[in-house]
């Protein structure tokens, strides 16, 4: 096949844009890029503006067989029974999913459920995954992307996550057509849980922890196909033009210049059902010990929590809590496809984390944000008495794989009971610990973009 020096991005889904079209890594290259990508028209007229890419193209519309999905749930639930045993931590099977509706779904699962247990050696993993290869490109959309890049002629296919369905037959097709394919790992926590839906030449890791974690669930992967590179999601706080001005921040959300501001970073959902008691909790001890006077709540939700649960702990105490809502393209009653942060959406996270003196949250990425301007993380540990959803504890979230990573817990300060919070906040961060973490986690975090650069050259 002749190839020119196109690079084709595949983008699944908007969670990668800030990642790989906000930051550096496409705009050195001398190569010509192209998008591919699963975004609606006013989205990608966005990202044309944001970005120098011209030339993209929508991703067909995909529907897996029955074939097709049948065979990944069930390598899914055999990965996940797998690496439990491998890690000796059964919190890895609450990666799947159990609460099925409708009697169709229900013995569907159950089928997989029963299957799984025939399937007790790697081996038949590895069989297993020759089949959904097979059967992925025994399909008509195959048929269409293979035509697609075969008249593209691009010379390397860019994955920005390794989970997107549709992803394996495109990347399938790609490895036929001998385009070289390399995805990342997009997040900490991926790994473990068994959703690497395609299979590449190159994997850019974001450091030799997630690289042996790659080479231990995936042992067919070759130790030579697997690149350091970190993640340049952290870039922008090096920057100190993503510092908004201070009286500009402050005037914006309403803030006190003379109190500390706390930052209460909620999670989405089903991550924490109980975020608005927490938050709550916040403000009562602010209060009963007189903190009020020297601190602000600032609220960053989940940029996907479009709920409104927060709205009746805000209005209850609307001179303590204020709000610097994420900055993100979400549609109402739409798809992950167009759901994405925009620009100045990372200006506001990183003055958020400047401009906090402490950061409370359960158990997510944001302790290495804040900890980027050394701002201490508190980690909520303590289930609320009147839980939303009674089957659901703190005491899991911290059992889960990716914390296995923390060398000291005393990496974060840890809010083991309501009552602590007024300590807690005047305990000092043990940055050493923070630091050793950090190194583990994000390894080399500069310079990101210019390694990513130099492996997809």
């Amino acid at each position: 096949m002749i190839k020119n020096n196109k690079i084709v991005l595949l983008f699944p889904d908007g969670v990668g844009i800030r990642n790989y079209l906000f930051t550096n890594v496409f705009k050195e290259l001398e190569e010509e890029i192209v998008l591919f990508h699963a975004f609606d028209s006013k989205t990608e007229e966005e990202i044309k503006k944001i970005t120098s890419i011209e030339e993209s193209y929508p991703i067909p519309k995909y529907k897996e067989s029955l074939k097709e999905k049948f065979l990944r749930e069930l390598i899914c639930l055999s990965r996940l029974k797998s690496n439990a045993a491998l890690e000796q931590n059964p919190t890895i099977l609450k990666s799947w999913k159990t609460n099925h509706k409708g009697f169709t779904k229900k013995l569907f699962y159950f089928l997989i459920t029963t299957c799984t247990l025939f399937v007790s050696k790697y081996s038949q993993i590895i069989w297993l995954e020759k089949q959904y290869q097979k059967a992925i490109r025994k399909t008509a959309y195959y048929d269409t992307v293979y035509s697609f890049l075969q008249n593209l002629k691009p010379a390397k296919l860019f994955c920005s996550h390794q989970r997107g369905v549709q992803c394996a037959p495109i990347f399938a097709a790609a490895q036929d057509l001998k385009i070289q394919t390399i995805t990342v790992v997009y997040s900490w926590d991926n790994l473990p849980k068994a959703r690497m839906a395609l299979r590449a030449d190159k994997y850019l890791v974001w450091s030799p922890y997630m690289e042996n974690e790659l080479l231990l669930y995936y042992p067919e992967i070759k130790k030579e196909q697997i690149f350091v590179t970190g993640t340049p999601q952290f870039e922008c706080y090096s920057k100190s033009e993503n510092i908004i001005p201070k009286e500009e921040f402050y005037q914006k959300y309403n803030l006190d210049s003379t109190k500390k501001i706390i930052c209460y970073s909620g999670d989405d959902v089903l991550t924490c059902p109980d975020d608005p008691q927490y938050l709550e909790d916040v403000a009562k001890e602010l209060i009963a010990n007189k903190l009020d006077m020297e601190y602000q709540i600032l609220l960053r939700r989940c940029p996907v929590d479009i709920s409104g649960r927060f709205n009746a702990v805000i209005d209850t105490y609307p001179n303590l809590i204020k709000q610097a809502p994420p900055l993100w393209n979400f549609e109402p009653n739409s798809n992950w496809t167009t759901v994405y942060p925009l620009p100045d959406d990372v200006k506001l996270l990183v003055s958020t984390a400047y401009y906090s003196d402490i950061v409370v949250n359960l158990g997510s990425t944001m302790a290495f944000d804040f900890a980027m301007f050394n701002k201490p993380c508190v980690y909520i540990n303590y289930d609320q008495e009147n839980k939303v959803n009674p089957n659901w504890s703190v005491k899991t979230i911290y059992k889960y794989q990716h914390f296995r990573s923390m060398p000291s817990k005393e990496a974060v300060l840890w809010w083991n009971k309501k009552e602590d919070l007024k300590n807690i906040i005047a305990e000092k961060l043990n940055t050493d610990a923070m630091e050793d973490w950090k190194s583990i986690i994000l390894s080399d975090y500069f310079n990101v973009s210019e390694k990513i650069i130099n492996k997809l050259k």
